[in-house]
């Protein structure tokens, strides 16, 4: 299987999101150059320095057509379930293939691959695109790149292609999903021996914060105004981190960091929720960040895009996420879905897999999808 062979050796790539995804997108390069793409770089360097790479390809003449959306970089797999072997060392059992991004989402990335193979340029009366993105796991800072500086981009969005976005869905058609924001508030003082009065602790200044921050996360989970009973769960999915930098139970903390991930949901306004934060941190003399990663993701399940989806997918209806996609920064391209081998479930575990099933399921799904908006 054609499609097994690529994701066992695109495992094999460690392109965890604090590294260069530079040794597997020259792979990737080659391979859709190999396969009749003309392929664009968009090169940039990450918050930290590392260089970042996003290959968009195009296939085909004409206009419109379809274009299959991925990204390249993982989650760290700092644990892993056996020492038989490694995260990156991709290993076959039970019918699955292991390793790190075999489900999230390398599998689905080696499907489309081998799926593109199988038409000649000259069968494409509309163009294949397929974008491999970094930093999806980390904050979509590829995605916004390829947004801000592709052209191959800018064409997708004038002439009206349609977008697969390949995540795990088991094959489902999925036609929303959830954004992401990201808050942090930060308490500076001074540190100190606590048995003196030279310390300051930040952390009295976040305590009165996090009792503000409490009382939204207590509203947003039980008031129906700020949920959507068309998600699982159905709320903001408010998740709180709190951490100092004390070095020991008597020194006081010189800053104190609370930091919250926010999953806005279609249809729902949460600026009056941010505002409260904003006036609570002003209050409460805290520093405060605000990002907005991704946006809620929605398109019409009755559009006729995610109908003809459904009915080449062979799915009764499209269906929700919680999760975020590159899908929510890739705003421009009106008709697009959430679609791709392999389960959310397994995705970012100690022991990541994909079936070997989906793997075949994914590659003819794909393959179908193809012929049908790039073919007739």
């Amino acid at each position: 299987m054609k499609a097994l062979r690529y994701a066992k050796r695109l495992v094999g790539f460690d392109s965890t999101s604090y590294l260069s995804n530079a040794l597997i997108s020259k792979y990737l390069e080659m391979k859709l150059t190999k396969h009749g793409f003309v392929v664009e770089k968009i090169e940039y360097l990450d918050k930290r320095g590392v260089k970042k790479i996003n290959l968009i390809a195009k296939k085909g003449g004409g206009v419109g057509g379809l274009a299959y959306c991925s990204h390249s970089d993982v989650v760290p797999a700092r644990k892993w379930f056996t020492k038989k072997f490694g995260a990156f060392e991709p290993a076959i059992a039970r019918e699955r293939l292991y390793g790190r991004g075999s489900c999230d989402m390398k599998g689905s990335i080696a499907c489309m691959l081998a799926a593109a193979q199988q038409f000649d340029w000259d069968e494409l009366k509309q163009p294949l695109y397929f974008l491999v993105t970094a930093d999806e796991e980390t904050g979509f800072q590829g995605a916004s790149c390829v947004v801000e500086e592709s052209k191959l981009y800018r064409e997708m969005v004038t002439n009206g292609t349609k977008a697969i976005i390949g995540e795990p869905t088991s094959l489902e058609v999925v036609h929303a999903h959830k954004g992401s924001v990201e808050i942090v508030a930060t308490s500076r003082g001074k540190a100190g021996h606590s048995s003196t009065r030279k310390g300051i602790n930040a952390n009295l200044a976040m305590i009165p914060f996090l009792a503000d921050i409490k009382a939204i996360y207590d509203e947003v989970e039980t008031e129906q105004k700020w949920q959507n009973d068309g998600f699982d769960p159905p709320t903001l999915s408010w998740n709180i981190s709190v951490k100092d930098d004390s070095t020991a139970l008597n020194v006081t903390a010189s800053k104190s960091i609370c930091e919250m991930y926010v999953r806005p949901m279609p249809g729902i306004n949460i600026e009056p929720l941010i505002d409260r934060v904003k006036f609570s941190a002003d209050q409460h003399g805290l520093e405060l960040t605000i990002n907005q990663w991704g946006n809620p993701f929605f398109v019409d399940p009755g559009s006729d895009f995610v109908q003809e989806s459904l009915r080449l997918a062979h799915r009764p209806k499209s269906k929700t996420v919680s999760y975020g996609t590159d899908g929510g920064v890739f705003t421009e391209i009106e008709n697009k879905i959430v679609f791709g081998p392999g389960s959310i479930e397994q995705a970012h575990t100690v022991d990541e897999w994909i079936a070997l099933e989906q793997l075949s399921l994914g590659t003819e799904m794909y393959a179908k999808m193809v012929r049908h908006w790039c073919c007739q």
